[in-house]
């Protein structure tokens, strides 16, 4: 496995490990929180393809049961896991979560001082949520690789593309009424984190993106941003050449 220290602000008492995949947009839309919230993190990375997929191995099994990047991992020093005067005894807590939108919320909760991945608005956070699980629930599963290896691999660009066209369709709509510069009004919130990956994952899939000018509009704005090109598959320690 890669490792990686992502140098940030955050304290270091927050031991926090991501287990991922370059191209995972799943891992992704979590290494756009951390930099979000300017968290320092390891980065262990998880082949899915190789040696028969990584993510198979006994070992990360034990991690994730459903064998999928990403994983978090926190190990959360004695103040933050116990209180009371035994506490300086105690082991600290290791704390593994798995399914990224989980993660990130936990990321978001556990992190509270550090910037929001939601506005604060409540119907605001309705719509970034609305957003989130169209993506996250209504698209991207129908396009990952276990999947595409049910569906067969030379039927692949046709499937996946077939699905993420029809998701945008339902995701532009959505924008047409929530997005500012981004996807719900002008700061970045979960939805820009869940969205970028999915447009990188239509151009593999050779989705014809000038049918979403709202879609392709915010993933231009967001890529000049500097956690998004932090964030980016071609930045990270395991990246290769994209086929």
């Amino acid at each position: 496995h890669n490792r990686k220290q992502t140098m940030s602000s955050s304290a270091p008492s927050h031991a926090l490990t991501l287990y991922s995949y370059w191209r995972s947009s799943c891992s992704w839309r979590v290494r756009l929180t951390l930099a979000h919230k300017a968290l320092a993190y390891n980065y262990e990375a998880v082949h899915l393809v190789r040696e028969g997929g990584q993510q198979f191995a006994p070992t990360y099994a034990g991690l994730n049961p459903m064998h999928q990047v990403p994983t978090l991992i926190h190990e959360l020093c004695d103040k933050e896991s116990e209180s009371g005067p035994s506490s300086a005894t105690k082991a600290p807590q290791k704390v593994c979560i798995s399914q990224s939108v989980a993660i990130c919320n936990y990321l978001e909760e556990q992190f509270p001082d550090a910037p929001s991945i939601y506005p604060k608005d409540v119907i605001a956070r309705a719509k970034v949520r609305e957003i989130v699980d169209t993506i996250t629930s209504g698209i991207q599963p129908l396009q990952n690789l276990a999947v595409l290896r049910k569906v067969g691999l030379d039927k692949k660009i046709e499937w996946g593309g077939h699905w993420i066209d029809i998701g945008f369709q339902a995701v532009e709509k959505l924008l047409e009424k929530s997005a500012g510069k981004y996807c719900v009004g002008d700061s970045v919130s979960l939805a820009d984190f869940c969205l970028v990956p999915q447009v990188y994952n239509a151009r593999r899939f050779e989705v014809d993106l000038s049918k979403f000018p709202i879609i392709s509009r915010i993933e231009k704005d967001l890529a000049e941003l500097d956690i998004f090109k932090q964030a980016h598959p071609n930045a990270q320690p395991d990246a290769e050449e994209a086929a």
